[in-house]
């Protein structure tokens, strides 16, 4: 099975420029149009939060006409600049949305079984994860615990190493390595929000971010701690089910790529 991940899209209104200069909608079609072009093309994509920038339904009504341009089927998940209720209201035909309480569902695609976790707290920067929806996750994984699972969520359950993004951390990471790691069918954890591509091992198993489709953050682990943005390639992650273990791949988008083929 062929999974493709796109994160941090902050779509805005047409014209309306992220930071004044990134052209949000712009690459995420070229994103679009890339896992199109994709031989051979993804069962499905998985958007992992920070769908648009500032939570409005213009934004949204854009993102929906973007991602409508895939040819395959797509999930989303929410972000802590996404609004929930705006989501559900313009995204209504995806009745795996809940349509009440945090944006948790699970996908029973085969092979591997999908679970999106909800990890926002409202517009906050750092997520958390409380009892309950620790609690569902458990539930969730007990019911399959012979099928490889997947975990997409928004904010990274580990450390970073970039300072500013570290003084936001996920509430209640430590709870959930404990909990996955009592579940060994999780072969992958997947998250967004830092944007940029990083990897850790997790509760017995990898948690990995995936890059923006927009801009990506300056890696600065230097004692001021500061950070900035800097407009590199967008990206997406290709995530591949083996049958044993899950191998993930970086894939720069950009205008009128041309990949080249051997013949022999």
């Amino acid at each position: 099975m062929l999974m493709a991940q796109i994160t941090d899209t902050h779509v805005r209104r047409k014209g309306d420029l992220l930071h004044h200069m990134i052209h949000t909608g712009r690459e995420l079609r070229r994103a679009v149009a890339a896992i199109n072009l994709l031989v051979p093309r993804p069962d499905f994509v998985v958007a992992t939060g920070d769908l648009v920038d500032r939570g409005k339904a213009k934004e949204y009504r854009r993102l929906h006409a973007i991602l409508g341009e895939l040819a395959i089927p797509y999930f989303l998940v929410a972000g802590n600049h996404d609004d929930p209720t705006v989501l559900r209201e313009e995204f209504r035909e995806h009745r795996y949305l809940p349509r009440a309480g945090p944006l948790c569902y699970v996908v029973e695609s085969r092979p591997v079984r999908l679970i999106a976790l909800d990890t926002t707290r409202g517009r906050k920067p750092g997520g958390g994860l409380d009892a309950a929806r620790l609690r569902w996750l458990d539930e969730r994984l007990l019911e399959a615990p012979a099928t490889p699972t997947l975990i997409a969520m928004h904010h990274p359950p580990f450390d970073t190493g970039i300072p500013p993004v570290d003084a936001h951390p996920l509430r209640g990471g430590e709870e959930l390595a404990t909990l996955v790691a009592a579940h060994p069918q999780v072969v992958r954890l997947i998250a967004g929000h830092v944007h940029r591509a990083c990897e850790v091992p997790f509760g017995g198993t990898i948690a990995s971010t995936a890059p923006s489709t927009a801009h990506q953050l300056i890696v600065d682990r230097g004692p001021s701690g500061a950070y900035t943005l800097r407009v590199e390639r967008p990206a997406f992650a290709l995530h591949h089910w083996t049958g044993r273990t899950v191998v993930t791949s970086i894939c720069p988008t950009t205008d009128g790529e041309t990949s080249l083929r051997a013949v022999s």
